[in-house]
């Protein structure tokens, strides 16, 4: 790593030049620079906003799940069989379904040994458990918080090969140039938070081969949100330099509590806990749930969230779990009320002899039929308990408040099977990627973490293993970006006029409220039109619509516009498909007036007819261009079948390598 100056209005800027950046410091990012440094690649560097901060560390579940191929039992199993399940989930390309089920158990077992507490039994074998869209045992965890366990033991690997890391830098630029008529990331532009109330703002450059983008779901773009308030997410200035979006119409919803940011799935639904609602001002106590339901339907819906957590169109009609959520949304956004669920108390008229067989026996078996929610919660999952104790929320003397929240983006970045981008030498992986399809296992989100990492850093040894380009150049390709980021900051600082701007926190607000509103798991077409529309003229010339009071709301200035680019592409996309096709999947209801209402004293908003089988073998992708976005619906990839005779594949393998590399087989 070499570090230089760029003068910019007779300001030293920063220049640090390496063969590859990674952004973010979560689970898929640590392992980038890990796995890259095992390789033998260590000209490279982390870059993140905050080492602490990351979804990976700072969010999970009842019991948060980790998808891999079975390791247990005389089931039998297969990599071709796992691809498979990821594959039939729908708009998700097979060979890359195929590599993250080849790659799963490697990736797994190198956090065993690395000391992520997976279980096994006493003949050391990895017993699995069922998720949802599973038709195996391939699930495990290692508790409320394994992705937190992955991250921390990631980074301490990280720290003892004393990779560099750059915390305290938010990324508000991708630097990109043109080489043989293919657009390739040169760069990054970030604001060294530490010195951001110097003259030059903290901007800070990265002159680079590779950017690997571990940068996370879009966080801030929700007001019902289960990500940590930490994470914004940094999608939009990918989005902004070019790179590719796809199936941005799949995110994931669910119901998750909203003073400690946490998934309410598993045990905190089958011990089935009291949903009540009130006012604004706390009054008016209802078990609303019992307007639209009998009490035999509120107790066994409630319990099968546990199993069927998220957000399913398909699990909505004849009183399936996901009515729960419908209701949720009809009292908080539509009614204007407050949710709750009560663990102290069960809900009206209880009686275990109300349950279904299922239900019961569940109970039963887990020795969980208790007279109270939270007696059979701590019989259950005494850590479920205690995560809210440790967070200042005791489960046994107060109320819980609750939505239904944005948890996972299925769709993100276009990334070939290398996990490299539609612009050359930028890889996003983790979640940013947007692999995953419409249905996804429960825990295939934290595989395709370390796959992904695994791949991209694999693609970077051994062909983009180059220096980055002369710093000379660097300076003249990077100085146009860079004068705009100056130049913006300069306005927003500057510039004392308020009339007709809006408070930046406010602008913020309203964003959130939007989304949440008509962009999540209910949509409306007109209303998403309307939202565009909205987006669009807060997007244009953004920087002069609101202010700021101090150099440190710079950071959320350019968080404000990376969201609004990232809501309009997202909104964009789903407008898209609802112009294509209107009908609802995935996690996602459109309102459909040809539709049927789940229950006859519902809204209007949820009248819906479900899509099947249509287009759900193809991707849409979407290409960000000024305010503007341009679609392009492709076929998807089958899964490969390869003639795996081993002495070709040996030898393909060998070609394959780097020249350095084929020594280590001639030793």
């Amino acid at each position: 790593m070499k570090k230089d100056y760029l003068k910019l209005n007779n300001m030293n800027i920063p220049i640090f030049s390496l063969n590859t950046v990674v952004v973010g410091s979560g689970a898929a990012g640590f392992n980038a620079a890990d796995s890259l440094y095992q390789l033998g690649q260590k000209d490279i560097a982390i870059v993140t906003e905050g080492i602490k901060l990351g979804t990976s560390r700072n969010t999970g579940s009842d019991k948060q799940t980790y998808y891999k191929l079975s390791l247990s039992g005389n089931v039998g199993d297969s990599v071709y069989e796992l691809a498979e399940t990821l594959f039939d989930g729908g708009a998700k390309h097979g060979d890359l379904a195929l590599i993250e089920a080849a790659l799963s158990t490697q990736c797994f077992y190198k956090l065993v040994d690395l000391g992520v507490p997976f279980p096994t039994n006493q003949f050391g074998e990895f017993v699995g458990y069922k998720t949802d869209h599973d038709p195996r045992l391939r699930a495990t965890s290692a508790g409320p918080l394994t992705s937190k366990y992955m991250v921390e033991k990631l980074e301490r690997a990280v720290k003892l090969k004393d990779i560099m890391i750059f915390d305290k830098h938010h990324v508000i630029g991708i630097i990109t140039d043109v080489e043989h008529k293919e657009k390739k990331a040169v760069g990054l532009i970030t604001f060294n938070k530490d010195k951001i109330n110097s003259e030059g703002y903290g901007l800070t450059c990265f002159n680079c081969t590779n950017i690997i983008f571990a940068a996370g779901g879009p966080a801030g773009m929700y007001e019902a949100s289960v990500y940590p308030r930490s994470q914004t997410g940094s999608i939009g200035i990918a989005f902004d330099a070019g790179v590719k979006g796809v199936n941005l119409t799949e995110s994931q919803f669910g119901i998750a509590s909203t003073k400690f940011r946490w998934n309410l799935s598993g045990s905190y639904q089958q011990v089935i806990p009291r949903y009540l609602s009130t006012s604004v001002d706390g009054k008016d106590e209802r078990e609303f749930l019992f307007d639209s339901l009998t009490p035999q339907q509120v107790f066994n819906a409630v319990f099968l969230k546990g199993y069927q957590w998220p957000f399913d169109i398909k699990k909505v009609n004849d009183i399936g779990s996901s009515i729960i959520d419908i209701l949720v949304y009809q009292e908080t956004y539509l009614k204007g009320r407050k949710v709750f669920m009560d663990f102290r108390q069960n809900p009206s008229q209880f009686d275990f002899g109300l349950l279904n067989e299922e239900t019961y026996t569940y109970l039963k078996r887990c020795n969980a039929l208790l007279e109270t929610p939270i007696k059979r919660l701590r019989a259950m999952n005494e850590p479920a308990y205690e995560l809210y104790k440790l967070h200042e929320i005791d489960l046994e003397t107060e109320l819980l408040e609750i939505n239904v929240c944005n948890q996972h983006s299925n769709g993100g970045l276009v990334g070939d099977i290398n996990w490299e981008s539609n612009v050359k030498h930028f890889f996003p992986v983790g979640e940013v990627n947007g692999s995953h399809g419409i249905y996804r296992p429960g825990g295939s989100a934290l595989n395709s973490t370390q796959v992904g990492s695994n791949r991209a850093s694999l693609h970077i040894k051994f062909n983009y293993n180059e220096y980055p380009m002369d710093v000379d150049k660097f300076k003249t390709v990077s100085l146009r970006l860079l004068n705009q980021k100056y130049e913006w900051c300069s306005f927003l600082l500057n510039d004392k006029n308020k009339t007709n701007k809006v408070k930046l926190t406010e602008a913020l607000k309203n964003l959130k409220s939007r989304m949440s509103k008509y962009g999540a798991f209910i949509r409306d077409e007109k209303l998403v039109k309307q939202t565009i529309f909205e987006c669009k003229n807060d997007l244009k010339d953004w920087y002069k619509k609101v202010y700021i009071t101090s150099k440190s709301d710079l950071v959320i200035a350019f968080q404000y516009y990376d969201l609004l680019i990232t809501q309009l592409t997202y909104l964009s996309a789903i407008d898209e498909y609802i112009n294509k096709n209107g009908c609802s999947r995935g996690s996602a209801l459109i309102r459909t007036d040809q539709g049927n209402l789940p229950l006859p004293n519902l809204n209007e908003v949820f009248r819906f007819v479900i899509n099947e089988n249509q287009y759900l073998d193809q991707v849409c992708e979407v290409e960000y261009k000024n305010l503007d976005c341009e679609f392009e619906w492709i076929k998807v990839r089958p899964i490969p079948h390869e003639n795996n005779w081993f002495e070709n594949v040996w030898k393909s393998y060998r070609e394959r390598m780097s020249k350095d590399e084929k020594s280590d087989f001639n030793d």
